[in-house]
């Protein structure tokens, strides 16, 4: 099979057909990105936005709130999130960094470089968390690396399983056009395959939108 037929593009194109517009993120501000990008570490969507409406509910969802609210109640409410002691601790370093950086105004004032900086600073936030803000929150040009993305790509066989989250990154910013939206959609598209298809173990090989380019695919399928 070409290099072109496999490339990251043709991959993509094929997901969008395949799934249609994904239209991404699950948020009604940066920083209710922020709050998902912290509480969706190591569990499923459906428990964040459980602690989020508990947090909707008491009128906290802001930064100044969760940074002045009881400690002990704050865990509460974000307990159907998982390891919620880690997160409490780190949604409040978050929170504190977010005002100290003059909030959602003053973020977006900030050149890209200088926002990932200062939101990689904050303990607890890696690359993945802090550019599902920059994207979805900031509708920066920043592409998200994750599992999905790794095993996915690593799979079909255009890039080594071993890759760093940086020259994955790059590899994807290089070949497609730099433009928030076509980011937004790429990362989705590739949950969406990831979650649904190229699972980490009993992987839908036979049924997945990415065969016949897939090499881990049509190993399975040969082997069958």
């Amino acid at each position: 099979m070409s290099g072109q037929s496999r490339g990251l593009l043709a991959l993509l194109d094929r997901l969008t057909r395949a799934f249609g517009p994904q239209q991404w993120w699950p948020a009604e501000s940066a920083f209710e990105v922020l709050v998902g990008a912290v509480l969706t570490q190591n569990t499923a969507w459906r428990n964040v936005e459980t602690a989020i409406a508990r947090l909707r509910a008491r009128d906290w969802l802001s930064p100044s709130a969760i940074v002045n609210a009881p400690v002990d109640e704050l865990r509460e409410c974000l307990r159907p999130s998982g390891y919620y002691n880690v997160k409490t601790q780190r949604l409040r370093a978050a929170c504190e960094t977010w005002l100290a950086l003059g909030g959602e105004a003053g973020i977006d004032a900030m050149p890209t470089t200088t926002a990932r900086a200062e939101l990689l600073a904050v303990r607890g936030l890696g690359p993945e968390s802090v550019d599902d803000v920059l994207l979805y929150g900031f509708h920066r040009p920043v592409f998200v690396v994750d599992a999905y993305t790794r095993r996915i790509f690593s799979r079909v066989g255009v890039v080594p399983a071993s890759i760093g989250y940086d020259d994955l990154q790059a590899a994807f910013e290089a070949e497609l056009p730099r433009d928030a939206a076509r980011f937004n959609e790429a990362h989705a598209l590739i949950v969406s395959v990831g979650k649904d298809y190229c699972r980490p173990r009993l992987p839908r090989c036979s049924a997945c939108p990415l065969q016949p380019a897939c090499d881990h695919g049509r190993s399975q399928l040969d082997g069958a």
